[in-house]
C-alpha cells in the first residue's frame, strides 16, 4: 500500500504517523520526492482499508499496490534510483549508474586468468571508454570440467587492476560463504543461475555494496523484480538489475536479448537497467549490434567482456571482442547515447 502525503507536513507530525503505522506491525519505505512524499507499507496490508488512513491530517490519499514487489516499485518510488559504485575511495573514480546522464560501460574478460591477462583487458577497457572493470574470480559453468576462476587470487589481481587503473571492480559471487573475501569489490554481480538463490539474495541484502542482479535464463519480469525485493527487504536498496538474455526455442544465438525489458523495467520500477549483449548472443560480431539496440532501448548501461587474446580465452572465447573492437565500439556508442543528451 502507498501513501501520498500533504504538502508542508512536519517532521514532528511524519514522525508520529509512522510510529502509528509501526505499532500496528508494518514496515515502512519513506521516498522524498520533489513534489511528494510517498510512504510505502510494508506487510500484510488486505486489513486495512485505505479509506481509513485518510482520516489522518497529514495523508493525502492511499491506495493498494498490486505488485507483489513493492521496495523495487516506481509506484513507492517514483523518481529514478542512482546507485554509485566505488564512491569514497582514495584513487578510484566512482561511476554512477542510472542518472540519467550517462551510459556505464563495465567492461574486461570473462574469467582472470593470470595477473598479465587481467592487467592488459584493464588498461585496454579504460581507454577506450570503460568506467567499472569485469571479470570473473568465480565461474559457474555448465560442465564441472570447465575451467572455473582462479577464486581468491582472481580477486587479488582485481584488486591489483583497480589501484592501477582507478577503475571500480565488478565480479560474480557464487555463495554466502565466499563473501568475507569481496571486502575490495565495488559492484558484487549475482549470475544468471543464482538470480533465484534467496539464501545468497538475503545476504547480499546486508552487505552494504551495490549488487548487479542478472535476470535468469527463464526468469520472467516479475521474478527478476521479485529477486531485487528480497535484497531490499534485507537492507540493501543499491541494486542495478541486468537483463542478459533469455533461452527460447530457437538456438542460433547462444540466449535472445530481450531489448523490451529494458523500458518495461524503467516503466515499473525505479533501479537502474543495465543490459548485457555478450551473453545475450555469444556472437562476437553480433555484440556491437546489440550493444547499440540496448542503449537506443534506454539502458543505464552495459556490460561488454572484452578480452586481448579471445582465440585462447579460458571461458567465453567466442563472444569476447577484441580490445581494438570495443574501442571502435565505444565511440560508435557515445553517438547513440548523445541523441539522448548522455554520454559514456
Amino acid at each position: 500500500m502507498i501513501i501520498v502525503l500533504k504538502k508542508g507536513v512536519q517532521e514532528a507530525e511524519l514522525d508520529s504517523f509512522l510510529e502509528g503505522v509501526k505499532k500496528r506491525g508494518f514496515g515502512v519505505h519513506i521516498s522524498k520526492g520533489v513534489d511528494k512524499t510517498i510512504v510505502g507499507l510494508l506487510g500484510d496490508t488486505s486489513k486495512i482499508d485505505p479509506e481509513d488512513l485518510l482520516a489522518s491530517d497529514v495523508v493525502e490519499s492511499a491506495e493498494r499496490v498490486s505488485a507483489p514487489y513493492k521496495m523495487a516499485s516506481r509506484s513507492f518510488h517514483p523518481e529514478n534510483t542512482a546507485v554509485t559504485v566505488g564512491g569514497g575511495q582514495a584513487g578510484v573514480t566512482p561511476c554512477v549508474i542510472g542518472d540519467g546522464k550517462s551510459v556505464a560501460i563495465i567492461a574486461g574478460p570473462c574469467s582472470v586468468e593470470s595477473e598479465p591477462q587481467l592487467l592488459d583487458a584493464a588498461r585496454a577497457v579504460k581507454k577506450a571508454g570503460a568506467r567499472i572493470l569485469r571479470g570473473g574470480a568465480y565461474k559457474p559453468r555448465t560442465s564441472p570440467y570447465s575451467f572455473q576462476g582462479m577464486g581468491k587470487e582472481g580477486l587479488r589481481i582485481l584488486s591489483l587492476a583497480k589501484k592501477e587503473t582507478g577503475l571500480p571492480i565488478c565480479t560474480e559471487l557464487m555463495a554466502a560463504s565466499e563473501l568475507e573475501h569481496f571486502g575490495d569489490v565495488d559492484l558484487i554481480q549475482v549470475g544468471a543461475r543464482n538470480f533465484q538463490n534467496f539464501d545468497l539474495l538475503k545476504e547480499l541484502g546486508k552487505a552494504g555494496k551495490p549488487i548487479l542482479l542478472k535476470r535468469g535464463l527463464s526468469g520472467t519480469i516479475n521474478e527478476l523484480l521479485m529477486s531485487a525485493e528480497y535484497i531490499m527487504a534485507n537492507g540493501n536498496e543499491n541494486v542495478i538489475l541486468c537483463e542478459r538474455g533469455i533461452r527460447t526455442y530457437d538456438g542460433y544465438t547462444r540466449n535472445c536479448l530481450d531489448l523490451s525489458a529494458i523500458p518495461y523495467l524503467h516503466k515499473v520500477s525505479h533501479l537502474p537497467v543495465v543490459a548485457d549483449p555478450s551473453h545475450a548472443c555469444g556472437i562476437r560480431w553480433m555484440v556491437p549490434v546489440l550493444a547499440q539496440s540496448a542503449v537506443a532501448a534506454g539502458a543505464d548501461g552495459l556490460e561488454i567482456e572484452v578480452h586481448c587474446n579471445p582465440e585462447k580465452a579460458l571461458s567465453d572465447a567466442s563472444q569476447q571482442l577484441r580490445p581494438s573492437e570495443f574501442e571502435d565500439l565505444c565511440g560508435r556508442l557515445a553517438k547513440y547515447a548523445a541523441v539522448e543528451g548522455r554520454t559514456i
